[in-house]
């Protein structure tokens, strides 16, 4: 069964810097360790429609698409399927489980900082590691913005 998790995180800093923390690579890969370490994205831009790959360092990971892009506000990708040794998969029964899962980033300036607002859609058996592990991503955002 798929979950909705909501995150979130008041920043002292503009939002085009908190932008810079989520999707700058060598930031990317400093708050996404603490999922996995060594964790990256290939993307060629963060165009809706582009496609993304967020990886570990074994090349395994997922794939997804980018349904809505306001740059420096909110972000929206759809989790298409998984990515093995680089290459994406064709999409099997398990896949499809949660194939269509979606993760939104949205930003909102308060009048001292800026809220960042993770929603994301997590299968049953990955809710606990979510939960405890996501609010130290955002800890680690945070601090690449101050």
């Amino acid at each position: 069964m798929i979950n909705r998790l909501v995150f979130s995180i008041d920043i002292k800093a503009e939002k085009s810097a908190i932008w810079k923390a989520l999707w700058s690579d060598s930031c990317y890969r400093e708050w996404a360790s603490v999922f996995f370490k060594g964790s990256y994205i290939i993307a060629h831009n963060l165009d809706k429609g582009s496609k993304v790959h967020f990886l570990g360092p074994d090349k395994n990971g997922i794939y997804s698409v980018i349904e809505k892009h306001i740059p420096n506000k909110m972000i929206q990708f759809k989790h298409i399927g998984n990515v093995l040794g680089g290459k994406e998969q064709a999409i099997d029964n398990e896949t499809k489980k949660w194939s269509g899962s979606t993760e939104i980033y949205t930003l909102s300036e308060g009048k001292d900082t800026t809220s960042l607002l993770v929603e994301l859609d997590v299968m049953d058996e990955h809710l606990e590691f979510m939960t405890d592990t996501f609010p130290k991503a955002l800890k680690k955002i945070k601090n690449a913005c101050q």
